[in-house]
């Protein structure tokens, strides 16, 4: 059976006892979601420079002060340590664990980043009347590594990674104009049909997340991914990188309309 959403300090709440440890796909409608990446000061600055240039797949909601795990401009109650379903743990640029807790790995020199995320925009799409697979199949969105490379910053550098939802030809163009007034969650499609053109071979097979069906007469339509930080890790072998695990967001406070003005 479906769960009803939760609200975002009911979500958070339920990720720091270990009570949600699920994707947040479909939670928390009309408020933002976001990616979280956290480096040690040294790498920062860097990755600060590689997200500017990168706007699409790191458009930035919010840096914390090093050391303050407390993202005081959009959810001021909440702890990043605690407060997503699950963390994933990179050392030079290895995937060593997943977590549920980061409070015993913490640091003082430690940087938050958020990033937004497109899971704020499946609400829009929904309330358009326009179907988002995953949040129908109760599954978290598919995600692939593609062969456009991003803009590098110092040490960062590696390919563009997209999340794909499957649309008729008029629900994509429609999803497009939905979905570019939203810039600080990834804005527009960066790519709609023909996935081999990007280098995706096998739509059953992302690299992250879970397959949904493309139907007969359905596109796939693919928006840049904030998972690319992840990615590019793996390329840029920093000594210590914490992320969200894929598809489980940090929920924030803040409402999507606000992203129009922002």
């Amino acid at each position: 059976m479906t769960r009803p959403p939760l609200s975002p300090a009911d979500l958070r709440a339920q990720c720091r006892t270990g009570a949600w440890t699920a994707p947040t796909a479909g939670q928390a409608p009309g408020y933002v979601q976001a990616n979280l990446v956290v480096l040690p000061a040294e790498d920062a600055f860097d990755f600060l420079l590689f997200c500017q240039r990168n706007p699409k797949p790191c458009p930035l909601l919010e840096v914390c002060e090093p050391g303050d795990p407390v993202p005081r401009r959009i959810a001021p109650q909440a702890d990043l340590r605690t407060d997503l379903p699950l963390y994933r743990v990179y050392r030079s640029g290895n995937l060593v664990e997943t977590v549920a807790d980061i409070r015993h790995l913490w640091r003082d020199d430690f940087v938050s980043f958020l990033i937004g995320c497109s899971f704020t925009f499946d609400h829009v799409l929904i309330r358009a009347g326009i179907p988002v697979r995953h949040v129908e199949l109760n599954c978290n969105v598919p995600m692939y590594r593609t062969n456009i490379p991003c803009t590098p910053a110092g040490r960062f550098s590696g390919r563009l990674v997209v999340s794909m939802r499957p649309l008729r030809p008029g629900e994509a163009i429609r999803a497009v104009e939905l979905t570019a007034p939203l810039p600080q969650v990834h804005g527009s499609p960066v790519h709609i049909g023909f996935p081999e053109q990007i280098g995706i071979d096998d739509l059953n097979r992302p690299d992250w997340g879970d397959p949904v069906p493309v139907k007969e007469g359905e596109l796939p339509v693919f928006w840049a991914c904030g998972v690319t930080p992840q990615a590019v890790a793996l390329e840029a072998k920093v000594p210590l990188m914490i992320t969200h695990s894929p598809g489980c967001m940090f929920v924030s406070d803040l409402r999507e309309h606000e992203l129009l003005t922002q």
